[in-house]
């Protein structure tokens, strides 16, 4: 329950139907921003706040609270309001995708991040994850490297839990996971990481990752290289059901 919210109704005298219709979603969007704890869309945190006549902070402070890197909050933003988001991953999986256990693992193990500091760094990448569980979600496709299905990132019950969520995720209509199998050889994707962001008004940003910080990329000569890595990675890949297979099949292996 979102007893920030529920208060805020309370005190305002409107019900859901009354926010809903001047927010501009159905009332049962609302119910669900109420009840489950959904983050609503950030044009629809902002509306619904200025009804409510409260700060967005005040309301869900998740969105708010500044514990990423500072070179990190551009991208953030972006992810955020993004309508659809291609990543490719060769070594670890992506971000959003990854349990708790794994994304530990992964931030702990890496030696750059101070051990006092993987606490905080690993709350900013759970919740970020809500991006692709809120009301209007981007299209999210990865492309994933068979071998970082391999990799024993956190011993083996971690990645038996990881490859498992994955499953699940897959089941969701805006998730697609594709394989590059352990067979094909030279390809775009081992010149390392990226990610595509399209944004509402059709921009698109791209994301380089690094062993010291990401880069936003914006100029459309480095769009256009990045689209064209994202085809080839994209063309050796299975398909989406064919790697879900795949992931089950890597599962029962990590039992």
């Amino acid at each position: 329950m979102n007893d920030a919210l529920r208060v805020a109704l309370h005190e305002t005298g409107l019900t859901t139907e009354a926010l809903a219709e001047r927010v501009g979603v159905d009332p049962k969007t609302v119910g669900r921003w109420l009840s489950e704890g959904r983050i609503p869309h950030g044009r629809h945190r902002v509306s619904a706040a200025e009804v409510l006549r409260r700060d967005v902070s005040d309301i869900w402070p998740d969105t708010s609270r500044r514990r990423e890197p500072v070179w990190f909050r551009p991208w953030q933003e972006i992810e955020r309001e993004a309508v659809s988001l291609r990543s490719f991953e060769p070594l670890v999986l992506p971000g959003l995708l990854q349990t708790e256990a794994y994304a530990r693992a992964v931030l702990d193990g890496g030696g750059l991040i101070p051990r006092a500091d993987v606490e905080r760094h690993l709350a900013a990448r759970l919740a970020r994850q809500g991006v692709l569980r809120r009301d209007d979600p981007p299209q999210f496709t990865a492309v994933i490297d068979e071998g970082v299905l391999r990799r024993p990132v956190g011993g083996r019950e971690t990645m038996r839990e990881q490859v498992r969520a994955l499953v699940d995720a897959c089941a969701e209509p805006h998730i697609r996971v594709h394989v590059v199998p352990s067979t094909v050889g030279v390809y775009a994707g081992l010149n390392g990481p990226f990610v595509i962001a399209t944004c509402p008004d059709h921009r698109v940003a791209g994301y380089l990752d690094n062993q010291l910080q990401g880069q936003v990329a914006s100029d459309p000569d480095d769009i256009a290289a990045m689209m064209t890595a994202w085809e080839n990675v994209r063309g050796e890949a299975l398909s989406h059901r064919q790697s879900v297979d795949l992931l089950r099949e890597v599962a029962q292996t990590w039992s």
